[in-house]
């Protein structure tokens, strides 16, 4: 019984990611593991982090000797990680509700003939990022400016009792389905969004002044990967954005 309610649920959200991304680009699920799960899994992130095994985010296109200025642009700190680590099991539980959500995604768009009819084909690891504070950010940017292959960004928040009115770190989205709208997301406990990796929706984090956790997951739009590959010979983790 309890399989068979997390399957609807599964499917349930699942066409929520499909509906609001043809209609919004934008998709918020809240309750999306579950209390007790999304404990453990902040317990875990921030273990990860405690021991020390994240490093500075990169922004591409900015070289090493620049780094003043990638400081500018963004301050958070990532690890990737693919659910076999050690402390990593509901981690890993999260993954495969992820690709769940998208193979279903994939199925209900094969059987409606409705919104992105390009095939999906693989993703990255997760990439778990911390905004350690003190103003920590990372300034307006698209996910996949450039024809990378990311096709669909889907990022978990971690954040225990967070209220941005007071240390902020939003996810301000400027989707290009609401041009004279801006669109502020809080990054509590056990949040899910998935959003178009594309031009179509520009994102900022703002200035941060606790402790942010987030898990970000890109699928690949497989023809554009390919294509990408081909054209850069890019690997699976050539770039890393979080929100």
């Amino acid at each position: 019984m309890q399989d068979s309610f997390r399957m609807e649920r599964l499917l349930e959200i699942s066409q929520s990611v499909v509906r609001d991304l043809d209609k919004y680009g934008i998709c918020v699920v809240d309750n999306f593991m579950g209390k007790e799960r999304a404990e453990t899994i902040h317990r875990s992130v921030v273990s990860m982090y405690d021991t020390g095994v994240f490093v500075e985010g990169e922004t591409v296109g900015l070289k090493s000797s620049k780094l003043g200025t990638a400081k500018n642009v963004r301050s958070d700190k990532i690890t990737w990680v693919d659910g076999s680590e050690n402390n990593c099991a509901t981690i890993a539980h999260l993954i495969a509700t992820v690709d769940t959500i998208i193979m279903n995604f994939i199925r209900i768009n094969r059987l409606t003939q409705s919104g992105h009819q390009t095939p999906i084909g693989g993703r990255t690891k997760a990439m778990v990022s911390c905004y350690p504070g003190n103003g920590s950010h990372y300034v307006k940017h698209v996910d996949n400016p450039n024809r990378d292959g990311r096709c669909i960004t889907s990022t978990y928040y971690v954040n225990k009792d967070w209220d941005a009115k007071e240390t902020g770190g939003l996810l301000r989205m400027f989707p290009q389905a609401w041009p004279t709208k801006v669109v502020d997301i809080e990054p509590i406990l056990d949040r899910m969004v998935f959003f178009w990796s594309d031009r179509r929706n520009p994102h900022e984090v703002q200035p941060s002044f606790r402790t942010r956790y987030a898990i970000t997951i890109w699928y690949f739009d497989a023809k554009e990967r390919e294509e990408a590959k081909e054209r850069n010979n890019i690997k699976t983790n050539v770039t890393v954005e979080s929100h």
